[in-house]
């Protein structure tokens, strides 16, 4: 059984299951249900941050445009346009071993592309989720979900990975934010054209 998190809740990854080295980020929203003349676009994208909480170059930022990290250890698997379907809509693999020393956190985040011009924001979206599995063994580990409390964000900061004490921990964030992928682009040290 997962572990369900509310917004707020850590828990410890690697210490409560021992050998667990590699991780699928899975996240997950419903089609639109408003009419607002088109389907949403959302996009799951990977953060990783040293110390300071930035990332030290535009090459730790994982997203659909730069789908795996130089080191391997963060591999994004692709743009899902719709989100039709059950299950994952985009999916983050993450190999705990690889990741560069100089990361101590992975922020995963939710944006909706072309929010402005389409006229949409989160509050529009629903049953949005993340979820760790096991990549070893497939057993899903936790699962977070957002609930509909934002209303005119469109990018969320859904949740982090984090090392303490050489151990790896989540932490359920759920933080919105204005101005989609820009904003978080510029929360986390990243220059925007």
């Amino acid at each position: 059984m997962p572990i369900n998190l509310s917004k707020g809740q850590k828990v410890d990854l690697t210490k409560t299951n021992p050998g667990l080295t590699s991780i699928m980020v899975g996240l997950g929203w419903d089609v639109n249900a408003f009419d607002t003349g088109t389907a949403f676009d959302l996009d799951a994208s990977a953060f990783l941050l040293a110390d300071n909480g930035k990332t030290p170059s535009e090459k730790e930022f994982i997203f659909y445009g730069n789908l795996e990290h130089t080191s391997g250890s963060v591999k994004h698997m692709g743009d899902n346009l719709t989100g039709s379907g059950d299950g994952d809509d985009e999916q983050i693999f993450v190999d705990l071993a690889t990741i560069p020393a100089n990361i101590s956190r992975i922020a995963f985040t939710v944006t909706i592309y072309d929010a402005d011009v389409r006229r949409q924001n989160f509050g529009q979206v629903s049953n949005a989720f993340i979820r760790i599995v096991n990549n070893s063994t497939g057993e899903e580990l936790i699962r977070y979900d957002l609930g509909e409390d934002f209303s005119i964000e469109t990018a969320v900061v859904v949740g982090e990975l984090y090392k303490n004490n050489n151990e790896w921990k989540f932490n359920a964030i759920g933080s919105g934010f204005q101005g989609g992928l820009a904003a978080l682009c510029d929360h986390f040290g990243i220059q925007v054209a």
